[in-house]
């Protein structure tokens, strides 16, 4: 068996993946809150459903983005004495692609849901599986020499902190609004799909099989890494442009004040 490393570069990749997750949890959570609000306020602010829909899928690809850059994030600091590591590109994208349309349509049955019990139910579940699909997905597109298994109840284990973990993601983006609170759920949240990847990272075992035979992919610093620069700087330049972005009541209270300042001049 393959001795295996989570964190060869010591804590400088858990710390980032953190990170990763925390920023795109935080921003997700915020694009969910200008969209939800957005249902008290529409006739008010005369706003498209577009608006709210563009919210949502910004949402969407914020905390899809968020945690799969914080997959593979951790996933720089994997190793397995014996053999190399390379990773399936194709498989790779497509995990990445996973990621956001399983949360998109966790997002969405809330956004749009009627029975709100019961959307965040669905949404949940749906979401937590879909990132858990991401993961063992994102997983099957390594390559090595020799086989990858996996113990099952730390599996399962993995399946349950994901399906919790996006429950309570969207159970906050419904009750939480304040920023200081978001803030606060984004680091729980970026803590508990942390505890998801390692969870499911502990079931991994590797029974290494040396040869000389070159593997098929690209390197960790030749794909994951460039990749996982962009997506983390998209998370960025998201985050500025939302923080820059008036809210529903800061519109509410524009829109009334151009509203009495029309009326004034028309008392005139």
């Amino acid at each position: 068996m393959g001795h295996l490393h989570h964190a060869a570069y010591g804590w400088l990749t858990p710390a980032l993946s953190y990170v990763m997750a925390c920023i795109g949890a935080a921003l997700g959570l915020r694009c969910t809150v200008r969209a939800l609000g957005l249902r008290c306020t529409v006739r008010a602010l005369a706003a498209t459903g577009s608006t709210r829909r563009n919210w949502l899928l910004t949402a969407a690809s914020a905390i899809g983005t968020g945690i799969w850059t914080m997959h593979f994030v951790a996933m720089l600091g994997f190793e397995v004495t014996g053999t190399d590591i390379r990773y399936d590109v194709p498989l790779t994208i497509l995990s990445l692609l996973v990621a956001v349309l399983v949360v998109g349509a966790g997002v969405f049955a809330v956004g749009y849901g009627k029975g709100r019990g019961r959307a965040l139910v669905l949404g949940g579940l749906t979401t937590g599986l879909g990132v858990a699909s991401m993961h063992y997905l994102g997983m099957a597109a390594l390559r090595l020499h020799g086989t990858v298994s996996y113990r099952p109840l730390t599996v399962a284990l993995s399946m349950a902190i994901a399906v919790v973990a996006a429950t309570a993601a969207l159970w906050a983006a419904l009750h939480i609004k304040s920023p200081l609170a978001v803030v606060v759920a984004s680091l729980v949240m970026g803590a508990a799909v942390s505890s998801m990847h390692y969870t499911g990272m502990f079931a991994v075992a590797v029974r290494v099989t040396p040869s000389d035979v070159a593997l098929p992919g690209a390197t960790a610093m030749q794909f994951i890494f460039p990749l996982a620069v962009g997506l983390g700087s998209y998370l960025f330049l998201t985050s500025a442009f939302v923080a820059l972005s008036p809210t529903a009541d800061e519109r509410a209270a524009s829109a009334s004040a151009r509203h009495l300042g029309e009326s004034a001049v028309g008392a005139r």
